[in-house]
């Protein structure tokens, strides 16, 4: 019988982007509308030839990377090694250099079908679990990225809302949607661009030298974040909203070079006419913006008459 290979999701940080560099909370969510499965390069497979052959040549240099990194410990490098031979990839539609993880995706996949000893994926696992998982997927990733949390491929991994605490304390979630009002939307804007995640982290590391600024991270932005957080969590609607348009007024003025310029009038027109809050969703410069709203009919109209392609994460019916 010839079963389909299990299928791993993006990501999206709802809460947390530059916070958790100060050992601060985040909240991550599998987002099942990108997803990606391994697979083999086959003459009767329709899919993209190139995209598969450069994901193919990926993982040659990842198996490396196994190798001179000592993973082989605990990933069968002679198993991944043979299957890369004969044209392993990663059939992903999840799009790359966006913020959603597309490299924790495989680093799941891969974790899942070659680990020695894979934890399991199933709702029943304990803490100490979740935080070895995080850091052999922080191990893994690092071949990707150059240093990696572990994060991404984590959440992927256990396909459930991960609440992080600290770097050493994460825990699985539930969230109660239903609390936030019948036309209430979690939901993406399209950049069109791809972001660079670490020279935007470089930048501002360096602008958390100066004592204002960093002070203003730590004095408002991380509470703000914490606070958002803690009343998604609790189905707390009104304080939350009120909160999420405070945490976009903040970006907005704080973070605004990592916001692309066509962006930041609509960003403002969303907060003046109390119809909708955006954030970065990850490290900005490009990629997909988030958009929080209780009035996503009027909201989606008003972004797609703007020429926005939105994509919906959560929404109320």
């Amino acid at each position: 019988m010839n079963h389909r290979p299990e299928q791993y999701y993006a990501k999206i940080l709802l809460f947390g982007e530059y916070a958790v560099l100060f050992n601060s909370m985040g909240l991550s969510i599998p987002y099942t509308h990108f997803k990606g499965e391994l697979s083999f390069i086959d003459e009767n497979k329709y899919t993209d030839r190139q995209f598969a052959r450069r994901s193919n040549e990926e993982l040659q240099k990842f198996c490396e990377y196994i190798e001179e990194n000592q993973l082989d410990t605990f990933i069968h490098i002679k198993a991944l090694k043979k299957d890369v031979a004969k044209g392993l990839y990663f059939e992903s539609s999840i799009p790359e250099s966006y913020g959603l993880g597309s490299s924790g995706a495989l680093c799941a996949a891969i974790y899942k079908k070659y680990a020695h000893k894979a934890i399991s994926n199933n709702r029943v696992i304990r803490t100490e679990q979740i935080t070895e998982l995080k850091t052999l997927f922080s191990q893994l990733e690092s071949g990707f990225h150059g240093q990696s949390s572990g994060l991404d491929p984590l959440n992927s991994y256990l396909k459930l809302p991960l609440l992080i605490h600290n770097s050493k304390k994460i825990e699985l979630v539930t969230l109660p949607g239903r609390k936030f009002g019948q036309d209430s939307a979690i939901f993406l804007v399209d950049t069109d661009k791809q972001g660079n995640t670490a020279p935007l982290v470089k930048a501002f590391l360096k602008s958390c030298d100066e004592e204002d600024y960093s002070e203003q991270i730590k004095q408002e932005f991380i509470p703000l974040n914490n606070s958002c957080i803690q009343e998604l969590i609790r189905g707390e609607s009104t304080p939350f909203f009120n909160n999420v348009a405070k945490l976009s007024s903040f970006q907005l003025q704080h973070f605004k070079s990592m916001i692309p310029d066509e962006f930041l009038s609509i960003w403002e027109f969303g907060l003046d006419n109390k119809m909708f809050s955006l954030k970065l969703c990850g490290s900005g410069g490009g990629g997909f913006l988030l958009g929080f709203t209780q009035n996503y009919s009027q909201t989606q109209e008003l972004l797609m008459s703007k020429g926005h392609k939105i994509v919906t994460v959560y929404q109320n019916n």
